[in-house]
């Protein structure tokens, strides 16, 4: 026999699970609806892809390494971290709407509107991955190591996408309306992406500016990933990046699960 209480929490969970895809298809067919977000969401990066390589690539240096090679990985974090300010204006048009109030009218798990949320975020990112990548190999990108790696590296990168959600997330419940959620987010997206190693070596950097570079996730990440596509030490590199994306998603994700129960 199984105790009351562990078929409550076994339904319970089962409960959760199953709301969460259902606002994950929600959100979803919102893009197929709206492709025009997705197009934006890629145009981006395939303009940040070509400028870098072939406007600012001939003067940029990285010893020992094909510049191309060196940014790519920076470029997908680039997508993935604009990408996930998506999040917070989906949940703020969302509130601002009054959608997220007819959610709780329904016999659903609270948590369903945020999981479903930075769900759906994630299955956007392996698109914009994916057209990336085959961007980056058009344009000279070379996996040095093998595919198990390559792999790892782009899962790797997903998970990062996926925490940074939750960072945004938190925006979009503390703004009155989208485009404030956007404004707001867009300061702190621009900082972690371009002050980090996502486009040049740190060691370029201003003293006082390196020392916030190299002690920053898009940096941990990046660094991660061109250790898993370029080969030498891996271990530190991945350890280093997967703590800060547990510890995003534990932080951001308790606020923003805080922050869900007060302003609904």
């Amino acid at each position: 026999m199984v105790p009351a209480r562990a078929r409550v929490r076994r339904l319970t969970l089962g409960w959760t699970v199953r709301d969460s895809l259902t606002v994950t298809k929600r959100n979803l067919l919102t893009l197929t609806r709206n492709p025009e977000l997705v197009v934006f969401a890629t145009i981006q990066p395939v303009l940040f892809v070509l400028m870098f390589r072939y406007v600012f690539g001939g003067a940029i240096q990285v010893p020992g390494e094909d510049y191309v090679n060196f940014l790519m990985p920076g470029i997908w974090a680039q997508a993935v971290v604009f990408g996930a300010v998506s999040t917070a204006v989906g949940l703020a048009e969302d509130l601002q709407s009054g959608l997220i109030e007819r959610f709780r009218s329904l016999p659903m798990a609270p948590s369903a509107v945020l999981v479903g949320r930075t769900n759906a975020d994630l299955v956007r990112d392996v698109f914009v991955i994916a057209l990336m990548c085959v961007v980056g190999f058009l344009v000279g990108f070379r996996n040095q190591t093998d595919a198990l790696a390559f792999l790892a590296a782009l899962l790797l990168m997903l998970a990062f996408g996926y925490s940074m959600a939750w960072v945004f997330a938190v925006f979009g419940l503390r703004a009155p309306n989208a485009e404030t959620a956007q404004a707001a987010a867009f300061p702190v997206m621009a900082v972690l992406v371009f002050a980090s190693s996502a486009f040049v070596p740190t060691e370029t950097m201003p003293g006082w500016l390196q020392v916030f570079a190299d002690h920053q996730p898009v940096t941990a990440v990046v660094d991660a990933v061109r250790a898993l596509v370029l080969g030498g030490p891996t271990a530190s590199y991945v350890v280093t990046a997967v703590a800060w994306i547990v510890g995003i998603v534990v932080v951001f994700g308790t606020l923003a699960v805080v922050r869900y129960r007060r302003v609904t």
